[in-house]
Formats: C-alpha cells, structure tokens, sequence
C-alpha cells in the first residue's frame, strides 16, 4: 500500500479517519501493518501490500 493512499481512505464501518502502523515498508510502499479506526475501535490489516478494508463480519466469514 503506497502512503498517499492514506489521504483518501476512511473507516468503512463508520467513516472514520484511520491511524496507520507499519510493521514493514520498503523503499515503495508499506508491506505489512494496520489501520485502526479511532471512531469504531476496528483494526483492518494490511497484508502482502494490500489492505484489507472488508468490513469486520464479512472478513471473520472468509477465514
């Protein structure tokens, strides 16, 4: 996930702004971490570079 990206995602449960933590970034983008909505308390993963921003009960039903 590049940085810039973060300028427009919001929570999609709730709208809310998103803190990001990274646990790896390379010289292009964040590899690994988390987005964590304030407003709703909702961790999203970030995985592979890619976000995973399923609301919380459609993302438990495909595990």
């Amino acid at each position: 996930m590049k940085r810039q990206i973060m300028e427009i995602l919001v929570c999609p449960v709730c709208k809310g702004e998103l803190q990001l933590t990274v646990e790896e970034e390379n010289e292009k983008e964040i590899v690994t971490g988390d987005l964590f909505c304030n407003n709703c308390s909702e961790h999203y993963p970030i995985e592979d570079t890619i976000p995973n921003l399923l609301p919380p009960e459609l993302r438990r039903e495909g595990q």
